[in-house]
């Protein structure tokens, strides 16, 4: 075969292939989930064979999906260290940061203004990705993570706060029982530790139905859930602009579920450093959007 494949098709296969979903691609890619599926179908047009099987809402790889895959990883990982090889050094003054994308988006941005003012002399540059990070290899200096994974022995962690869940929703979404259900692929659980966790606290539990399929990422649900489709389990971090802003509410405020974030850094940190002054910071922040929403001071005030 003499024609050549489209570079940009073998990134979105690489990324897709890497997630095995179209769904966590187009949010690492930043693109839409019928863009992935289109460069996946162009590859496999100039290819002429199947790279993924889609099965029960899945995709796997095919045998020529695991083969391609196997080169296209190593090329691109040869590619980004050749790359990072070109740049010039960072300011040392520079850190460069790894943050969920629920995370980064409803909580972390808002607050980046705050961060700046604070800290004028340190440059934040913002990745949006989650789960396992070859930090070195990215270029990352700092990873924040719902350590709801292993990454291995050789990173430093530092927790930064208890994860706080709860159900969220419009005000209507409360006022008649039972309120409609909003899952998440990427928590599938969720409810289930919601439950639980108010039990062990010995708090009510509403009654809920059924509601819409379960949407493909965490940040979808929650959308849903301010689009009045119904109840959401929500991070108390990730709703609490929201929630203080009286555009959702949160009749049973929020518990812990045992999980809790982290900040992965490639080494342990020294004081007065550029990576210390971020963590400090993040831990403060984190606490002080929790403080008026955790299940001991249960949002029953809902202005």
């Amino acid at each position: 075969m003499t024609r050549s494949l489209p570079l940009n098709a073998l990134h979105v296969f690489d990324v897709a292939a890497s997630e095995l979903s179209f769904a966590r691609a187009a949010d690492r890619l930043f693109v839409t989930h019928g863009a992935v599926s289109r460069q996946i179908r162009s590859l496999e047009d100039a290819l002429g064979l199947p790279l993924f099987e889609r099965r029960n809402r899945a995709v796997f790889l095919t045998p020529a999906g695991e083969r391609l895959h196997a080169t296209t990883r190593q090329m691109f990982e040869h590619l980004a260290a050749t790359v990072a090889s070109l740049q010039p050094p960072p300011s040392a003054r520079t850190l460069v940061v790894s943050c969920e994308p629920t995370l980064a988006m409803r909580w972390l941005i808002p607050r980046l203004g705050t961060f700046a003012n604070t800290h004028p002399d340190i440059a934040l540059h913002l990745h949006s990705a989650g789960g396992p990070l070859d930090l070195a290899s990215a270029g990352v200096d700092v990873a924040i993570r719902r350590n709801d994974f292993f990454w291995g022995h050789s990173l430093s962690a530092e927790t930064l706060a208890d994860e706080w869940i709860g159900p969220v929703g419009l005000p209507a979404m409360f006022e008649t029982s039972p309120a409609p259900q909003l899952h998440t692929r990427t928590r599938p659980n969720a409810w289930q530790d919601w439950q639980r966790a108010m039990r062990s606290a010995r708090q009510p539990i509403f009654a809920t139905r059924p509601g819409t399929p379960p949407f493909e990422h965490f940040y979808l649900s929650l959308q849903a859930a301010g689009a009045g489709l119904g109840a959401a389990i929500g991070s108390v971090y990730m709703v609490s602009d929201e929630l203080n802003a009286g555009r959702l509410i949160a009749p049973f405020g929020f518990v812990r579920d045992g999980s809790a974030y982290v900040a992965l850094t490639r080494e342990p940190l020294v004081a007065d450093s550029p990576s210390r002054a971020l963590v400090d910071w993040l831990r403060a922040e984190l606490a002080a959007s929790a403080a008026r929403w955790t299940v001991d001071k249960v949002a029953l005030d809902t202005r």
